[in-house]
């Protein structure tokens, strides 16, 4: 027989339970609460004057700017409007450059405006830019010029035999005196001490040479000077310059420039060594150095850079001939002027740069050979850029160099950079004409430059009777931008 089961509890408890939970858990939630404001109340200072002021933070201002709206893109449409202010303002110089001048402006390698921009005209110093960035691009920066002093091994501190002061082409190798001494308009700075080489060889013990002090210059052609230079030129602006040049040929003691400068840097190396107490029995003279003789000393330059900043601050013709033929000598194996201005001429066009009616004579500007249009001139800043070496090493508006005395208490001083250039060429009612130019940059506010060109030529341009009032027109179109509100006038609000 079949016995009935009797109901079970589990269902009954198991629906007590779930109902419990809900109350176990509101009870631990008023206890830690309770807890928390217990620990709250404990915590109170003593003294309602200790509690602390509460600062509410400011309430961040409401923005009433649409997600689409115009303001949301508020440094592009700054630009755009300062930039289209800025070709118009371009457009004041029509009325000063003459038809045989040009004159371009970019801003941070945009087209901005210009007359004449692919005349082709001649640079004068200006020149000086394409050297100094080629000069960057196929020797770098950080390129270093080494003068050695090489001969025979000594022994007991005595060289037995001629030594010979072999010249790496580094066109500021100067002897301590020359800086101060007067002998140029723009004294030279970031030179490399000759008699710190002469320290060196004394430093290694060497107290006696039996023999003489021979110049090398061979690292370079034998070409002083150049024939399509104007009259006056030579051995006065420029001139003459080999792979050993010392203080620009001169010697303490000689104001006028030795014809030779292997001759002559051998002669004021000589000077120094005595001066250092080291005896030279054998005079001084120019050759070429035995390709076994042995390193008894050397003196490295300044980084390239320091060496592009003197060429440009001071408008160095040396360093700029010099340095072409370095160039020469990299690109090509030829310490020779045409293979340096070849691989001028070359690098730049491979850098895209429209090259039309370009023609190369020197390095410095000086020869009247050269041309160049102020649109080749124009993409070779914008390639260099504002804060490249070339560009730090500009002079200065109303600062440095050839622009210490120029915008002299105008808006642009201090912050202006350019290269000048002029040439007078007599008679003035012929040409070649006269040349007066500037090209550089002008930083702005917010990062990034105004790449400038202005070259002017003419008859009697170079007098500042008529160049003057075009520079400062130029000034004021340069410092017209920015023309409009800026990015914070026009951004959400």
């Amino acid at each position: 027989m079949n016995t009935p089961r009797r109901p079970g509890a589990g269902p009954l408890v198991v629906l007590t339970m779930l109902a419990l939970i809900p109350a176990v858990l509101l009870w631990a939630v008023w206890r830690w609460a309770d807890d928390r404001a217990d620990a709250a109340v404990d915590a109170v200072p003593a003294a309602i004057g200790d509690v602390p002021p509460t600062v509410a933070d400011e309430p961040s201002p409401q923005l009433f700017t649409k997600l689409l709206s115009m303001r949301r893109s508020a440094n592009e449409l700054s630009r755009r409007l300062n930039l289209t202010q800025f070709t118009e303002a371009t457009l004041s110089m029509a009325s000063v450059v003459n038809d045989s001048s040009c004159n371009a402006i970019s801003l941070d390698g945009e087209w901005v405006g210009g007359v004449n921009p692919d005349t082709i005209v001649l640079p004068a110093s200006t020149q000086k830019i394409l050297v100094a960035a080629v000069a960057l691009d196929v020797l770098g920066p950080d390129h270093r010029y080494t003068t050695r002093l090489v001969g025979p091994a000594p022994s007991g501190g005595v060289v037995s035999g001629d030594v010979y002061l072999v010249g790496g082409g580094d066109p500021l190798l100067s002897g301590e005196w020359y800086a101060d001494s007067g002998l140029d308009r723009f004294p030279a700075f970031n030179i490399t001490s000759l008699d710190q080489l002469a320290r060196n060889l004394a430093a290694a013990g060497v107290t006696r040479i039996d023999g003489a002090v021979v110049g090398d210059g061979s690292r370079y052609d034998d070409e002083f000077y150049i024939d399509s230079w104007g009259g006056d030129v030579a051995g006065i602006e420029a001139g003459p310059y080999d792979a050993l040049l010392v203080n620009d040929a001169r010697v303490q003691g000689d104001d006028q420039r030795g014809s030779d400068p292997a001759e002559a840097g051998s002669r004021e190396f000589l000077r120094i060594l005595t001066e250092q107490g080291i005896v030279v029995t054998g005079g001084n003279g120019t050759g070429v150095a035995p390709a076994d003789a042995g390193e008894l000393a050397s003196i490295e330059s300044e980084p390239l850079a320091a060496t592009i900043e003197e060429m440009l601050t001071n408008s160095d013709n040396n360093t700029a001939e010099m340095m072409v033929k370095e160039i020469g000598l990299a690109a090509a194996g030829a310490g020779t002027r045409q293979a340096g201005l070849d691989t001028i001429a070359s690098t730049i066009a491979g850098w895209g740069i429209d090259t039309t009616g370009l023609v190369l004579g020197d390095g410095s500007g000086l020869s009247l050979d050269n041309r160049i249009s102020c649109t080749t001139m124009l993409g070779v800043l914008q390639h260099a850029t504002f804060d490249s070496p070339l560009g730090a090493g500009l002079p200065i508006a109303g600062e440095t160099g050839t622009l210490s005395e120029i915008f002299v208490d105008t808006a642009v001083a201090g912050r202006l950079r350019g290269k000048t250039g002029t040439l007078n060429n007599p008679p003035f009612d012929q040409d070649p004409p006269a040349v007066k130019a500037l090209a550089g940059y002008l930083p702005v506010d917010g990062g990034g430059a105004i790449e400038y060109v202005l070259i002017l030529n003419g008859p009697t341009i170079n007098d500042q009777s008529e160049y003057r009032s075009i520079w400062a027109e130029l000034v004021n179109v340069l410092n017209s931008f920015p023309a409009v509100a800026g990015p914070a006038e026009l951004g959400p609000r």
